[in-house]
């Protein structure tokens, strides 16, 4: 059994030996796991006469610190070997919207359909060839004979009806982490 020498200076270098873990790298929570398994192979192991006890329990933290680092390190590549294994071949996410949120976008896109079928006809137009045709508003106002400032008008009218359905299928989607009940009791 180790000398209770070896004991005393382990108790004595303890905020010591977790500083210098810490610094190694290893996370409080590892630390102190290395120093308990430090004691524990100290109080139990038969350890003959040590010349330079803090030296000498230096070295074994750090031993414990790289026989931890070898273990998570094997443990990361047995978990990515069995992911490469049971996996499949095709790793990579498929990049297609799955069928429901195919129907919600396009439920969406009726919706604010409609808002817009629901302005005026040149504001419609407008929007269009801006939006959508890509056409610059001063091509958009000679071509229509009205000036700039109308044709950015129209385009503020149609971005508030958007901006409108927009914020009504927000609020009616609500928030799917929340469920409806008591205020802030099932929130995830």
């Amino acid at each position: 059994m180790a000398g209770s020498g070896l004991l005393q200076t382990f108790f004595d270098s303890r905020p010591a030996l977790l500083r210098y873990v810490m610094l190694r790298g290893a996370t409080a929570d590892e630390a102190e796991d290395i120093l308990q398994e430090v004691y524990l192979k100290l109080s139990v192991g038969k350890i003959g006469p040590v010349a330079e006890p803090r030296a000498y329990l230096y070295r074994m933290t750090n031993n414990h610190l790289l026989g931890c680092r070898r273990t998570a390190g094997r443990r990361m590549r047995r978990e990515e070997d069995w992911v490469d294994a049971h996996g499949g071949e095709e790793r990579e996410m498929d990049e297609q919207p799955s069928v429901e949120a195919h129907i919600i976008a396009r439920e969406q896109l009726a919706i604010l359909q409609r808002a817009l079928d629901g302005l005026p006809e040149r504001t419609r137009a407008i929007f269009r060839r801006f939006r959508i045709d890509g056409e610059p508003q001063r091509q958009i106002a000679a071509d229509i004979g009205i000036s700039v400032s109308a044709v950015e008008k129209h385009l503020t009218r149609a971005y508030e009806v958007i901006s409108a359905a927009k914020l009504r299928l927000d609020e009616d989607r609500g928030d799917p982490r929340h469920l409806r009940g008591e205020r802030g009791r099932h929130e995830v």
